[in-house]
């Protein structure tokens, strides 16, 4: 996409010269609004169909926010889309959900706005034509207090706030085109009391200090997914240190804990060296880890500054190789998932697959976990993922009111799995060539399940399509390549009641947090951590 303006005629301009030539159209154009009302839009995912917005490609946002102190109240913001238009626009839909919106402007002009669903509708004076660069500005609030039985972007910290916007969570926070086919450049500038620091993602860019406040500025040199923006609001410290080739690496940890966490934080530059000896340089400008004080359930891979609750690192019954390999899972995904992302969420295995991939990978090399014994547990277990949850390119549908329910162990150990037969059958050099190749062709972009189909014959000299069609989008798991004494488990049937029974309420055990996405993942991972055969 393009992340800055071609060289263009001022829109005051574009309005006066364009007038006439709009004047028939705009006639029938009043005409059809006046018949169909502001409705929510969406780009057609098929696990989300009304997130993003067709008729522009987002170049930037600009995201102002202002802290009170309190993490109850919700924010004074500022959001600024820079974008162009990719159709003739009568009507700009926004994705937002959770605020206020007290102004809206389009090119410096006040715009009418309502709302539709979780769609902010915004109309301009003079519809936008096709090719036109255009800035819209929101001002809102953002509220950190989720709605009932809504997850909620912003993560309440014991001391501040943090950002969890993955799956569809980011137009809880602000306005946006809230799906990662559309990525853009961020800056992120937060004004918060004296006592407290913020950080966001990428380089800082600035600061500034006023009687009782400061405003930090932060500012992204590649491209990132709405999903993945993070912003950490805390009475914090920031680490420095230095990464291969001169990286810097910057870690968020609150200040009281700084001594004891020092240890684990100290692990990073190695962690990245070894994620590059398998697939490559690190793709962007700089890397850290934030450490939240709060209870979420999983842990993030929010771009250049993975999120992981505090208690991962001083909960004495984690052992400490299984704490090291999910560093490495949420490092991993900085290739994979944040570099390059999924074209849709059904591209979700490419993200979750590979990064299960890696960590299980680093805890053999590191830890002398065999990755051959998780894979043959994951093969056991595949049949019921499957039935459960779908093959791995083809998830359920999120379950009603548990969005993030998509993050299942068919994304995570099953699409590992996948990653594992793809490695049996083409070879351990061929496979090695093909994970270069993809990071390097894609990066700064989105990709599809399809892309790493084709890449993987290419690169193999074979036609896997038919390999590739058992293995993510079969009911039942295909034999497992050099391994035919593998065997899956028969999913076990729920019985079926001679009469229905009334409604009841789930179980506590049976549900996924509701501020937690990957959550569903999190009694794997448990079980991961606890298994003696890793």
């Amino acid at each position: 996409m393009p992340l800055s303006p071609r060289p263009h005629t001022p829109r005051r301009a574009v309005r006066r010269r364009t007038a006439a030539a709009l004047l028939a159209s705009a006639v029938s154009v009043a005409l059809l609004a006046a018949s169909a009302p502001p409705a929510a839009l969406g780009i057609g995912d098929r696990l989300f169909p009304t997130l993003g917005n067709p008729g522009y490609d987002v170049a930037s946002y600009h995201l102002d926010f202002t802290y009170s102190g309190d993490n109850r109240k919700p924010l004074s913001a500022v959001t600024t889309i820079d974008a162009w238009t990719t159709a003739d626009l009568e009507r700009i839909n926004l994705d937002f959900a959770h605020g206020t919106v007290e102004s809206v402007e389009v090119d410096g002009e006040p715009a009418a706005f309502t709302s539709a669903g979780e769609d902010l509708v915004v109309t301009p004076d003079v519809p936008l034509i096709e090719g036109s660069w255009t800035r819209i500005t929101v001002r809102h609030t953002s509220d950190p207090v989720a709605a009932d039985g809504q997850d909620g972007g912003w993560v309440r910290t014991a001391d501040g706030l943090a950002m969890a916007n993955q799956a569809d969570a980011a137009h809880l926070v602000f306005p946006c085109n809230d799906h990662p086919s559309d990525k853009a450049m961020f800056t992120i500038e937060v004004t918060a009391p004296n006592d407290y620091t913020a950080v966001a993602n990428g380089l800082p860019a600035g600061r500034s200090r006023a009687a009782r406040t400061t405003t930090w500025t932060y500012r992204t040199r590649h491209p990132m997914a709405t999903e993945l923006a993070q912003v950490s609001i805390g009475r914090s410290s920031v680490l420095h240190r230095e990464g291969p080739n001169g990286l810097p690496v910057r870690d968020v940890v609150p200040a009281k804990d700084r001594e004891a966490l020092e240890p684990w934080l100290a692990k990073t530059p190695d962690q990245i060296a070894w994620m590059e000896s398998k697939v490559g340089a690190y793709p962007f400008e700089t890397y850290g880890v934030l450490m939240a004080q709060a209870t979420t359930g999983f842990e993030l891979e929010t771009q250049t500054l993975s999120l992981f609750e505090k208690d991962l690192f001083t909960e004495p019954g984690y052992p400490k190789w299984y704490v090291e390999s999910v560093m490495v899972h949420e490092l991993s995904h900085q290739w994979f998932g944040d570099s390059v992302s999924p074209r849709t969420w059904s591209d979700l295995w490419l993200n979750e697959g590979h990064a299960t991939w890696y960590e299980a990978l680093y805890a053999q090399e590191k830890a002398d976990r065999p990755m051959e014994t998780r894979m043959k547990a994951a093969y056991n277990a595949s049949d019921t993922w499957r039935s459960a949850g779908g093959p791995p390119a083809r998830p359920k549908a999120p379950a009603p009111g548990q969005k993030i329910s998509i993050f299942r162990p068919n994304v995570y150990d099953g699409a590992a799995l996948v990653l594992y037969a793809l490695r049996q059958e083409i070879g351990a050099e061929a496979f090695d060539r093909l994970e270069r190749s993809w990071v390097r062709l894609h990066r700064d972009g989105t990709a599809s399940t399809a892309d790493f189909v084709r890449l993987a014959s290419e690169i193999s000299g074979r036609d896997l399509d038919d390999f590739f069609q058992a293995w993510l989008y079969a009911e039942k798991t295909p034999p497992m390549p050099d391994h035919p004494d593998w065997k899956s488990a028969v999913p076990a049937k729920a019985p079926t009641p001679a009469k229905a029974p009334a409604p009841a309420k789930a179980p506590a055990s049976a549900k996924a947090p509701a501020s937690a996405p990957k959550a569903a993942a999190a009694s794997h991972k448990a079980a991961v951590a606890a298994s003696p055969a890793g």
